[in-house]
């Protein structure tokens, strides 16, 4: 099947009041799961690369990101592939030719009006490559020489008129919001600000993104969805199911030493927890 494009699966998911599930990706076996999960449920799904994936393969993008477009090109279901949290402007421009249709531009780390600046013009060059582009914004600091606060740091919000700003001025598609999720969260214990996203929902025109979803029970996800989260980004899930797999299969095959067995284990365990939370968030509300 040809490549999804984000931008079309998120839009079409925004109209039917339902969610795009979007995973990151490390290895091959991530992303043979990611694609064997959402065929198991014939729903449609997102490819994620990271930064920080890209840092721990060597820096280079391609190994990568060609594995996963070849998987996607293979899919039974639409396959869409999207750069996440880029930093580095070098990396965002590899971005078209790598096969991505999105990218998210996170210059959250720097004051509001240099975040803004450079957000625009990552906007702009995205624009002009035929690329979907999402941005994060937080509690914005740099007040009272504060630095910025990051989205995901305790208690940091997304505030309506602050986003609604940005947005019109960046030209961004998609916004990530702060609601009470966060990064790296190994138990699901989030509690969402429901009040917050629906009054974010109804201030914003675009879809709005969910980060740190690995974290938030599966009742929260779907009343964020019912508020109006459009793209739930999901990373951690993956790692705790293929990890606790491999750990278990070895505890009870200390002689093991073919790599397949435990990555077999691993990547069926990465598959289901796949599924559940694409049949979670992709149910329609309205």
């Amino acid at each position: 099947m040809p490549l999804a494009t984000t931008g079309d699966l998120v839009g079409r998911a925004a109209h039917e009041r339902s969610a795009v599930a979007a995973f990151n990706v490390i290895t091959l076996e991530h992303v043979e799961a990611v694609v064997a999960g959402a065929e198991s449920v014939r729903m449609p799904v997102v490819l994620q690369v990271s930064e920080n994936a890209v840092k721990y393969r060597y820096g280079r993008l391609l190994p990568l990101a060609r594995a996963a477009v070849a998987a996607a090109e293979g899919a039974a279901v639409p396959v869409a592939l999207h750069l996440d949290h880029v930093q580095n402007d070098s990396l965002l421009r590899q971005a078209p030719d790598a096969g991505f249709s999105s990218v998210m531009y996170d210059a959250s780390r720097l004051p509001y009006a240099e975040n803004l600046a450079a957000t625009r013009a990552a906007a702009d060059w995205a624009h002009a490559q035929g690329l979907w582009i999402e941005a994060e914004l937080g509690e914005v600091g740099g007040k009272n020489g504060a630095p910025p606060l990051d989205a995901h740091a305790p208690g940091a919000r997304t505030d309506p008129a602050e986003a609604r700003a940005f947005v019109a001025d960046s030209g961004l598609d998609a916004l990530a919001v702060a609601v009470g999720s966060s990064h790296a969260m190994t138990t699901r214990t989030a509690a969402l600000d429901h009040d917050l996203l629906k009054e974010l929902s109804g201030a914003l025109d675009v879809p709005l993104v969910l980060h740190g979803s690995s974290g938030v029970p599966d009742g929260e996800l779907a009343a964020a969805v019912a508020g109006g989260i459009s793209k739930v980004n999901v990373g951690t899930a993956l790692n705790i199911a293929m990890t606790g797999a491999i750990r278990e299969y070895l505890a009870t095959r200390p002689e093991a030493v073919d790599s397949r067995g435990y990555l077999t284990v691993g990547r069926e365990a990465m598959a289901r927890t796949v599924a559940t939370i694409i049949e979670v968030v992709a149910r329609t509300t309205s």
